[in-house]
């Protein structure tokens, strides 16, 4: 026992990827304590912001808006093809994750095993760069099989939030070209958004203000002014 936990944590990369892959475990040890077992994220999953919207000519517009942009091609940012290439978003996030930690761990116990890194004390951890590279190039291999698996399952990748409707408060204040940020509320989470005052009047600290439409470059939200009994 006392040689299997020298190997598990002794060098140093290898206690790393121990405690990593402690993680997982036991994350996915609530997960099936809890039930809900491998997300598949199938279309049974409730779709945020589809509750409590009743549509106006304004949601209207705004969904044309919204199908008008979808059709302008936007080139994918560096960060979105590397993702692409490990196929996030055709298999579950949690799933990669967990793939790649265990890949990882394996190739740095057998890596520090066969050179000798226990000698090389703090600076051994460097060996962890050249197997996260590998392990990364390994994982579009691994992961292609799953895309298969999960697409047969009913799998389609995580669905996006819809903000347009959402209410919030400003943490800063927004006027003319100025865009600031607000706190939005989705289920239980806090998500931080990058705003701009539609119509250019100034909104204070702290108002209470509803997202109208996302700008075309996708970096921040448009918002008015919730119209209150306290602010008319």
């Amino acid at each position: 026992m006392t040689e299997i936990l020298n190997l598990l944590f002794n060098p140093l990369p290898n206690g790393i990827m121990s405690i990593l892959m402690g993680f997982s475990l036991v994350y996915w040890v609530f997960q099936l304590i809890a039930g809900d077992g491998i997300d598949l994220g199938t279309d049974s999953d409730i779709h945020i912001g589809d509750v409590n919207d009743v549509d106006t000519p304004d949601d209207i517009d705004a969904d044309h808006h919204h199908e008008a942009d979808a059709d302008v091609h936007h080139e994918p940012s560096f960060w979105a093809k590397c993702l692409e290439f490990i196929n996030v978003g055709k298999v579950p996030l949690m799933v990669i994750i967990t793939l790649f930690k265990f890949i990882g761990w394996v190739i740095t116990i057998v890596s520090t095993t066969l050179l000798g890194l226990g000698k090389m004390g703090i600076a051994s951890v460097f060996i962890l760069i050249p197997i996260f590279i590998i392990v990364y190039f390994i994982m579009h291999w691994v992961t292609k099989p799953l895309v298969k698996m999960y697409a047969e399952l009913g799998y389609h990748g995580e669905e996006e939030t819809d903000f347009i409707g959402r209410i919030g408060k400003t943490k800063s204040s927004i006027e003319g070209d100025k865009i600031g940020s607000g706190e939005f509320r989705i289920n239980q989470d806090i998500i931080t958004l990058n705003i701009k005052s539609q119509t250019g009047e100034k909104i204070d600290f702290g108002d209470t203000v509803i997202i109208t439409d996302e700008a075309t470059s996708h970096h921040y939200y448009y918002v008015i002014k919730q119209i209150t009994l306290n602010n008319i």
